[in-house]
């Protein structure tokens, strides 16, 4: 990072990757050109993971190369009375695959369950009824950086 001094800690990056409700995923798309969506995920002990569908051009992009980009961004906070804002990011490189065992996509469904969903809602029904025409996603971590910027 070339402003080291705007370099957030990893603890601070992991506890903005734990709250962040959505961010971007990057993948190497068709033609070499760059595939971004924005997509729910949760983090985990130095995964990201992502619910989607079994099939579509993000899926097409992962099965010709694992290499993939995460990126999200923290509520920004204002400076009191001023205008400016304290925006913090994190950005995550890895490799990503599809989680082929059952019994694991579906831990990893009621995760992002238990992230997403309101209290009281059936999530149990939810992913037996959908779950078996879900892929789930995982992202290995295998380098993060978080900065901070004070936009004026």
């Amino acid at each position: 990072m070339r402003r080291f001094k705007q370099q957030l800690p990893e603890e601070v990056c992991i506890a903005i990757l734990k709250d962040a409700y959505r961010g971007f995923l990057s993948v190497v798309g068709e033609g070499g050109y760059p595939y971004t969506i924005p997509i729910n995920f949760v983090y985990e002990d130095g995964h990201l993971f992502f619910h989607c569908a079994q099939q579509g051009h993000k899926m097409d992009a992962i099965r010709e190369c694992d290499k993939a980009c995460f990126t999200v961004i923290g509520e920004p906070e204002q400076e009191p009375n001023d205008w400016w804002y304290h925006v913090k990011s994190v950005i995550c490189r890895g490799r990503i695959s599809v989680i082929e065992e059952d019994a694991e996509r579906m831990s990893k469904l009621k995760l992002l369950g238990s992230k997403y969903f309101p209290d009281g809602y059936d999530m149990a029904e939810d992913i037996l009824k959908n779950g078996p025409r879900t892929s789930v996603l995982d992202l290995r971590i295998e380098h993060m950086s978080g900065k901070q910027v004070r936009e004026k």
